[in-house]
């Protein structure tokens, strides 16, 4: 008997883990909280179904105990709760959703389309997916669209409200409708990426959670969508990213740059599935902004070394991402590859136009970018002064270690001392 609960709950947990947590994330909105109440779940079935035996449907079984373990967690703490009323009032609960129809059997992906409604703008779909499906925080997601706190607050307030008073309820689109829902999906998946890649804030640059997420929920929406180049891109471009994750910190957690990272550490399997789907894309001779992205780093994960990067290919994709989807954040970039394709001064007057535009004022890659231009010119007064102000706005621990150190190198101050 023992055998046979200990098959079926490993079984359950291989197959119904991710619609579990989903669920319960579309419910609190809190990954950590969702994953420690699944846990506790299947903890607590693997104690009573030796004793009641495995139920009929063991996924509904883990599902009610779950989220009433949710629930009840909620209930005892005064914020969480009013996020548990403010996401039932514009989600379905997990246990009202209608049956999962069989082009997307995953709850997670479920809620991400069902909360991209078209009656909002697509900033506002994606704002209130990532805050209310996806659990990101306020911090995180203002980060994401480039607004301030108080610009994306509003911005919530005003989806939440629309929806109510126009009667409209988030529910799961006819299949015929869910590639015109797909644009805000694909942003959802690349921001959740983006998140984890390359946190907000805290101890740890890289969040892998989230980029594990991000990367299995594109799998799927490729799945759906298999003849979408910007879908098939944005997967490409994911997993290209990834395929260099695990080279960009050191055995400390310190930020090591694309130029120092050792290529033995990257992952070739990966990197050649990115390659060969992003190829899928473009044959279909439309391409979008995440195709060129995805060619872009594919430049950087094919070169044989740092010295050999093709700059000047990716100063030109950078040209034609600017005219597809024009962007402070793409400017930024696009000076950085022209300041290594055809040298540090011109890469500084395309940054002039970023910092003229204030669109990125108080994002520390700005003056990150300007440091590392100045260095290279050997303007070392005015690149350490770069970096002072890039640390004043970094929030992620590591990226203020890696701005510390370069800080060290203009200066000639050992690290500690550099300020």
């Amino acid at each position: 008997m023992t055998f046979t609960v200990d098959a079926a709950v490993a079984g359950t947990f291989r197959r119904e883990y991710h619609q579990l947590v989903g669920g319960l994330v579309g419910l609190t909105r809190d990954r950590s909280l969702a994953e420690d109440c699944v846990q506790e779940a299947f903890a607590a079935a693997l104690e009573r179904w030796r004793c009641e035996g495995v139920p009929r449907r063991p996924g509904a079984w883990l599902t009610t105990v779950a989220r009433n373990r949710a629930v009840d967690r909620l209930r005892h703490e005064t914020v969480r709760a009013a996020r548990l009323r403010e996401a039932a009032a514009v989600l379905p609960a997990y246990d009202e959703l209608p049956p999962a129809p069989s082009l997307i059997r995953d709850v997670q992906l479920r809620l991400i389309f069902t909360c991209c409604h078209p009656a909002l703008s697509l900033p506002s779909q994606v704002a209130l997916t990532l805050r209310t499906v996806v659990g990101l925080g306020p911090a995180e997601i203002a980060r994401a669209l480039l607004v301030p706190p108080g610009t994306l607050a509003q911005r919530l307030v005003r989806a939440r409200r629309s929806l109510r008073e126009a009667g409209l309820r988030c529910e799961l689109p006819p299949a015929a409708e869910l590639p015109g829902r797909a644009t805000a999906v694909r942003a959802v998946l690349y921001l959740l990426f983006t998140e984890g890649y390359a946190a907000t804030a805290g101890a740890d640059l890289v969040r892998r959670g989230l980029c594990a997420e991000a990367v299995r929920l594109a799998r799927l929406l490729a799945r759906l969508l298999p003849d979408d180049p910007e879908t098939l891109g944005l997967l490409a471009l994911l997993l290209l990213h990834e395929a260099r994750r695990d080279a960009r910190t050191d055995a400390h957690g310190d930020l090591v740059p694309l130029e120092r990272q050792d290529r033995r550490r990257w992952d070739r399997d990966r990197v050649a599935e990115g390659v060969g789907l992003l190829d899928r894309a473009l044959r279909r001779g439309r391409p979008g902004p995440y195709q060129v992205q995805a060619a872009i780093v594919a430049c950087h994960a094919t070169a044989p070394d740092a010295a050999r990067t093709d700059w000047a290919q990716i100063a030109g994709l950078y040209a034609e991402l600017a005219e597809l989807a024009p962007s402070a954040v793409v400017q930024l970039n696009r000076a950085v590859a022209v300041g290594m394709a055809h040298g540090p001064q011109r890469g500084l007057a395309l940054l002039e136009q970023v910092e003229r535009s204030g669109e990125l004022a108080g994002n520390h890659l700005v003056p990150a970018v300007r440091a590392d231009l100045l260095r290279r010119l050997d303007r070392r007064g005015e690149a350490a002064g770069a970096y002072r102000r890039a640390l004043d706005l970094a929030g992620n621990d590591a990226e203020r270690r890696y701005l510390r150190g370069r800080l060290a190198e203009v200066t000639g101050l050992p690290r500690d001392q550099a300020k």
